[in-house]
């Protein structure tokens, strides 16, 4: 329990706030308490409701296959239900009832709000101790635990590990009663976005905002809100389905689990990059403060090692080059806001590779769904991660001239210059996107040479005349 928190039982009396009542996961209602008022019902998705017992029992006309609520009967309540809109504006508005609502009170479907003692406690314990929210475990075959979640939107993640506390966490796992005041809920950018467990504690976890799990089980449903195995079925997909677009509609794209199980929701062989077109060196979700997607630094990787490996197996000499070949030096892997791999080639080894000659008469779709062709900015090849996803590894031909590594490509980045041969006699192994790639020999001097003194130790975005890492927050 928390400290000063007492779950005793206790009569709830007028300050008892009008609180709403949130039935999930199939079809959401909503219930809500306040002053005594003249009962009535209000729907969102419908025109109505039905009142199937007087005063007593409500049934949403919605194609939940759930039974009616049973609302409690306090002496200074009345109630309502409404349905939200699962689509809407990133701000959904909250309701207007005719009565001021303090506070929300979510509940699994089936389960109902009847046990006073525990109203009562759950309101004393709201926003005790820093917690914003306060919960009640579900007597069900899957109850509350606490859980520990790490939100980034700068690498748009949710990590979710085993809680420090057992009664006092980041977010819940498993059927609970969840309370919280209306003011904070709707301070949230997706107040009412569905699944309502997944969106709202990936929102409160974002802003640091505490749960506090009460050693009070709320109690079981008296008849199960999914009768058939069927209908089980059919809200289970329903609820990956919801779950899947609500993640990406809040930038999340790789879920990571308590046991490290992963879970992506971005982009892959068969869907177009993250992002769109590149402009002056620096991807659209830089401005928005993020880094690059998790799923485009997985396919970047694969792409790479894929790269590597064939050119090996055909005695292609090649080295990491710019920025690629810093991301090794400085985190032995892509630099986390880079958008491409650049590689570099000898010019006489292109024969050697059958893909690289292949894609000098046209694109060629490997075996692998691999797409190798000449960029048209220039004289270069390009490998693309698919036809439909244009994530890609640059190869830069290049050709020795008195000692001297040149091209006949150049672009207008600060790093693309020429460089002496001996930096490339030998090249020297460097881990890169966990794998072991071909490097330049003292890849600190060569690195120097092509961006600047102290370019490990100083990281900078591509494009600092437009946007600089120090400036971007």
């Amino acid at each position: 329990m928390s400290r000063g928190c007492s779950t005793s039982p206790g009569t709830p009396g007028p300050g008892v706030p009008a609180v709403e009542l949130l039935a999930a996961p199939v079809s959401p209602s909503w219930c809500g308490s306040s002053r005594p008022l003249t009962t009535r019902c209000l729907s969102w998705w419908t025109p109505s409701c039905s009142r199937t017992q007087p005063s007593r029992w409500w049934w949403p006309r919605t194609r939940s296959p759930t039974r009616p609520w049973r609302c409690p009967a306090f002496p200074t309540s009345a109630w309502r239900c409404s349905s939200p809109p699962w689509t809407g504006p990133s701000r959904p508005r909250a309701p207007r009832p005719t009565w001021p609502l303090s506070s929300w009170l979510w509940c699994p479907t089936g389960r109902e709000p009847t046990h006073r003692a525990s109203w009562s406690a759950w309101w004393r314990c709201s926003g005790q101790g820093g917690a914003r929210l306060v919960a009640a475990p579900v007597a069900s075959a899957n109850p509350a635990r606490c859980l520990a979640l790490n939100v980034s939107l700068r690498e748009w993640t949710a990590r979710y590990g085993p809680a420090p506390s057992a009664l006092r966490c980041d977010a819940l796992d498993g059927d609970a009663v969840v309370l919280l005041r209306a003011r904070d809920l709707f301070n949230l950018s997706a107040p009412l976005a569905r699944p309502m467990g997944t969106g709202l504690f990936l929102q409160t976890a974002l802003r640091g905002w505490a749960v506090q799990l009460l050693d009070l089980p709320f109690g079981a449903a008296r008849q199960p809100p999914l009768a058939t195995a069927h209908a089980r079925w059919k809200a289970e997909r329903e609820g990956r389905a919801r779950r899947a677009a609500l993640l990406r509609a809040l930038g999340i794209r790789l879920v990571s689990g308590e046991g490290g199980r992963l879970e992506w929701f971005g982009c892959n062989k068969e869907t177009p990059r993250c992002f769109g077109t590149v402009v002056g060196d620096t991807p659209a979700y830089l401005y928005e403060e993020r880094w690059t997607p998790p799923c485009c630094l997985r396919a970047l990787r694969e792409t790479a090692r894929y790269v590597v490996g064939v050119l090996e197996a055909a005695g292609v000499r090649y080295w990491l080059e710019g920025g690629s070949l810093l991301g090794a030096a400085r985190h032995g892997d892509i630099i986390p806001w880079d958008y491409d791999v650049d590689l570099g080639i000898y010019l006489e080894d292109v024969g050697n590779c059958e893909q690289l000659r292949g894609a000098e008469a046209g694109s060629v779709v490997d075996e692998r769904g691999f797409v190798w062709e000449k960029a048209v900015e220039g004289d270069f090849f390009r490998v693309q991660y698919s036809e439909s996803n244009h994530l890609h590894v640059d190869l830069w031909p290049f050709y020795p001239r008195n000692g001297v590594m040149t091209k006949d490509t150049w672009l207008d980045h600060r790093q693309d210059v020429e460089f002496p041969e001996h930096f490339l006699q030998p090249l020297v192994p460097l881990s890169f996107a966990g794998f072991v790639a071909q490097a330049p020999n003292n890849y600190r001097r060569f690195l120097e040479l092509k961006f600047g003194p102290g370019v490990i130790e100083n990281p900078e975005y591509p494009n600092p005349s437009l946007l600089s890492l120090a400036g971007s927050g």
